[in-house]
């Protein structure tokens, strides 16, 4: 598997890769994501910004995607619970990993944090925070996997709370 950064031709099939992740939670009787989020406009904004990635496999098929930033998250601010390092201390952030359709069992989502870790190593950056909805015990067993530490609760702009945590790096 090789990451990338995402390039404008790729937004096509990571829509793709997202509807079929919204389908996924649904069925799973999650309500992450679905109300249309991510749209096009918010994945051209990560391109944009750099910070949107692709997973490809060996065929250089994209298999999954992931923004990653180490710009601070504005709703990490404020935290129902307290987070492992200083509100103000630079940490990475990862948000929207999303798998293919026959890809959501293959270590994609670990092999994407341990990227984004190797990363904030080589920056000097401490900390690693990511945020997911409380029913997503998927990617919440990938986490307490990789030994990362609930923080507690969040609140996105819409009202929707979300489980924090954070491991340092």
């Amino acid at each position: 598997m090789q990451i990338r950064r995402t390039t404008l031709k790729d937004l096509p099939e990571l829509m793709r890769i997202f509807n079929y992740a919204q389908r996924y939670l649904a069925s799973l009787n999650i309500d992450q994501w679905q109300d249309g989020y991510p749209d096009g406009n918010r994945i051209l904004t990560d391109i944009e910004n750099k910070e949107s990635f692709v997973v490809e496999n060996e065929q250089q098929d994209i298999i999954a995607t992931f923004m990653f930033t180490t710009t601070s998250e504005p709703t990490y601010n404020e935290i129902d619970g307290g987070w492992v390092t200083s509100v103000k201390a630079k940490y990475g952030v990862i948000h929207r990993i999303a798998a293919g359709e026959n890809c959501t069992i293959k270590g994609i989502g670990s092999k994407i944090i341990n990227h984004c870790e190797a990363i904030l190593k080589e920056q000097k950056v401490g900390s690693l925070r990511i945020d997911t909805h409380k029913d997503n015990l998927g990617m919440q067993h990938i986490l307490k996997k990789l030994q990362y530490q609930y923080c507690g609760i969040i609140t996105l702009k819409g009202g929707a709370t979300r489980l924090a945590f954070e491991k340092l790096v």
